[in-house]
């Protein structure tokens, strides 16, 4: 049984699922339209009132997860969240109310997961289609067939903001929505050739706005019902008919939707002006569901971030012999040295498999390059945490430990920065590493025990041995070596 919680600009959402033997059934949502980028200040910081309310919200959230038994949960914000300028003071403080990590996801992360979930609901593995999702900060497109993704871009356009700055003080008219249009076609020039039908055979609209939009449309009788440039055009004279966001009374319109409504009505109609979308399909799947799928594939052992790896290695043309011989020393060492935290294996893991990726920027300070590669690349499946981590690892896996040393006050982090120096070491002296010939240990100290006749073997060794050594000491950490 798995969780997803969408913590999103205009509301935070929760799914409890599982998965059948066939698909992912929901077995409980939850939804709070708290309109968290309505209280984003001047200064781009989240207003105090807007951090209660949505520290309440994630408190109430907690106490449903505690109703079942969770095998995985994942916790995901959003566009709001990503561009707070007090973002990092909110979530110590977000976290703990819901009581789980939480992943900042870019907005082409965002993407994919929507594609994930609207693909994992759709039996046609060899349609062409378009996914278009509005989001209250946010606009992604996504092009693929079937499960695969072919193209994916986030727009920094949503709801919250076109309804604020065309729609002032609530009020609708001719001009505004003309004006909001235009905004939102200009945000989509750039990249519309890329969405154009000629790329795609049906266009799926996956976001709970498109849904209202979709509902409205329904179940008011306006235009033909569907969604296309006759109906949209249809609601948009119903709603400046209104005058006002205060006044609009639609079937079938939940009353917080209608503060967005006319936003998210601009940008689709914007869309479909710009990318010559003639007609679109609404569709219940989206974000959440695709965090779901994403949390089974993981379960399962069909990790994206794994597949995300293996690409970035081919396209920097890694040697692949030798990211997976130190891949595997590193793994060996860890396990010597006893974690706590038994999940750092695999960000090590991935580490040490793109170790040498800044070898194609240049062979001095590769570690550097790669570094930040790893930490500023667009990798399918990892969150910005985790890439920060991964890029902490392989900035480690040489030369002096200054650059870092806050990470080395996390026990587990350090051992795994010790066990990707070690792996480097010995693979790059091209040793066999035999469990029989070491022990290495870290509780205070470091720890490494060598057979003689190994020492005696490979006399280069102890002088790099010597340097780690005075690295480690330099850090402030003991370092002792024994010969067996």
């Amino acid at each position: 049984m798995f969780a997803a919680v969408d913590l999103g600009s205009n509301s935070f959402r929760l799914h409890i699922a599982h998965h059948d033997g066939e698909t992912i059934r929901v077995l409980k949502s939850a939804r709070d339209p708290i309109k968290l980028a309505a209280g984003l200040d001047r200064d781009g910081n989240l207003s105090e009132a807007a951090m209660r309310l949505a520290l309440d919200c994630l408190a109430r959230f907690k106490t449903i997860l505690a109703g079942y038994p969770l095998n995985g949960v994942r916790v995901v914000a959003t566009n709001t969240i990503r561009i707070a300028n007090n973002a990092a003071q909110f979530l110590p403080l977000a976290e703990k109310a819901i009581g789980y990590p939480i992943e900042i996801i870019s907005g082409e992360e965002e993407g994919r997961l929507i594609y994930m979930g609207v693909a994992s609901s759709i039996v046609a593995p060899a349609e062409r289609r378009l996914v278009l999702d509005i989001g209250g900060g946010s606009t992604e497109l996504i092009l693929g067939v079937g499960q695969d993704i072919e193209q994916v871009e986030s727009f920094s356009i949503g709801t919250a903001l076109t309804s604020q700055n065309y729609f002032i003080g609530g009020g609708i008219d001719s001009a505004a929505f003309d004006a909001a249009i235009l905004a939102a076609r200009s945000m989509f020039e750039d990249a519309a050739p890329l969405f154009r039908p000629e790329h795609w055979s049906i266009a799926y609209g996956s976001s709970g706005t498109l849904r209202a939009i979709s509902d409205a449309i329904a179940k008011n009788g306006l235009g033909d019902g569907t969604l296309t440039a006759a109906s949209l055009k249809a609601l948009r004279l119903r709603l400046i008919a209104f005058g006002d966001v205060s006044r609009i009374v639609l079937t079938g319109m939940k009353p917080d939707r209608a503060a967005v409504i006319v936003g998210g009505l601009s940008i689709l109609i914007g869309v479909m002006q710009e990318l010559e979308i003639d007609s679109m399909q609404p569709i219940e799947a989206g974000l959440r569901m695709g965090v779901l799928w994403d949390l089974y594939l993981r379960a399962t052992k069909r990790d994206r971030r794994e597949q995300s790896v293996r690409g970035f290695m081919h396209r920097f043309h890694v040697d692949d012999a030798r990211a997976e011989r130190v891949a595997d020393y590193a793994g060996r060492l860890l396990t010597m040295l006893k974690p706590v935290d038994e999940s750092l294996a695999r960000h090590l893991h991935w580490s040490a498999l793109l170790h040498e990726v800044g070898l194609a920027v240049s062979h001095s300070g590769y570690h550097k390059h790669g570094a930040y590669l790893i930490e500023n690349a667009d990798l399918s499946g990892f969150t910005t945490r985790e890439q920060r981590t991964m890029a902490t690892l392989i900035v480690a896996q040489k030369g002096n430990l200054r650059k870092v040393g806050d990470a080395l006050v996390n026990p587990d982090v350090a051992r795994a920065i010790l066990a990707l120096r070690m792996a480097v070491l010995f693979s790059h002296a091209r040793l066999t590493l035999d469990g029989a010939e070491m022990r290495l240990k870290m509780k205070k100290g470091i720890e490494l025990e060598l057979h003689g006749d190994w020492v005696a073997q490979h006399p280069t060794v102890a002088f790099w041995m010597q340097k780690e050594r005075d690295y480690w000491h330099e850090a402030g950490i003991d370092f002792t070596i024994r010969a067996a």
